[in-house]
């Protein structure tokens, strides 16, 4: 039996659901990823690009392009992550990285490239009907897991914003498709996501403020 055999082989049955090895080991993993995102880790890259090799198994088992597409497009933006963050942590005073709210022209990027990329290859899978089974969601998904990653990688606090959309398409999708552990991790990652938005939050609002009375300092 070959890895891929194994890695797309049935790890157990529940509730009519059965639940594949490549599909619960990738989303453990990309769980732990998140979670040390929120703890801004620099491990959280290697730990997405593993997830991202393991699930791409999953997502071509299940014939879902965009899922496919997806999890390249992790491993290709966990690279480049890694090594934002690496630079990232040797200007951040704590040791860890330095996050910011992005500016409005940012926040405007992100919307209008998700929206126009969601438009694109939402248009692809419609015309290649064998790239997908369910073209829209699986585009959107696929687009706005690179607008997530992409904030993530710049230290944005909207990155958990974009998680969240994509979260609130990813969960039935992937119970439709017949992946119930990634659903049920994608609805894990709803409440992480929710928690990670928070603390990434304060403590961007917490770094304003002690930056507030240097800037004054050197004003006056």
């Amino acid at each position: 039996m070959s890895a891929f055999d194994w890695l797309n082989g049935d790890a157990f049955a529940a509730f009519g659901q059965h639940v594949k090895w490549s599909d619960m080991l990738g989303n453990l993993i990309g769980l732990l990823a998140l979670a040390l995102g929120w703890r801004r880790s620099l491990l959280t890259w290697p730990a997405q690009l593993l997830s991202g090799l393991i699930l791409v198994t999953a997502y071509a088992s299940a014939q879902l392009a965009g899922g496919v597409g997806k999890q390249l497009l992790v491993i290709v933006v966990a690279v480049w992550g890694w090594q934002q963050w690496r630079s990232g942590t040797r200007r951040a005073q704590d040791g860890h990285v330095a996050i910011r709210f992005a500016t409005w022209r940012e926040r405007g990027v992100l919307a209008a490239g998700t929206a126009v990329g969601t438009l694109a290859v939402g248009s692809l899978f419609t015309l290649v009907p064998s790239l997908s089974w369910n073209p829209w969601p699986d585009a959107y998904i696929f687009v706005g897991t690179l607008a997530a990653m992409a904030a993530q990688a710049r230290g944005l606090v909207e990155f958990w914003f974009a998680w969240l959309l994509v979260d609130l398409v990813g969960v039935p999708l992937a119970f439709s498709s017949g992946l119930a552990f990634s659903g049920l991790v994608y609805v894990v990652y709803l409440g992480l996501v929710l928690w990670g938005m928070r603390a990434w939050w304060l403590h961007s609002r917490r770094h304003t403020a002690q930056q507030q009375p240097v800037l004054e300092g050197v004003a006056a």
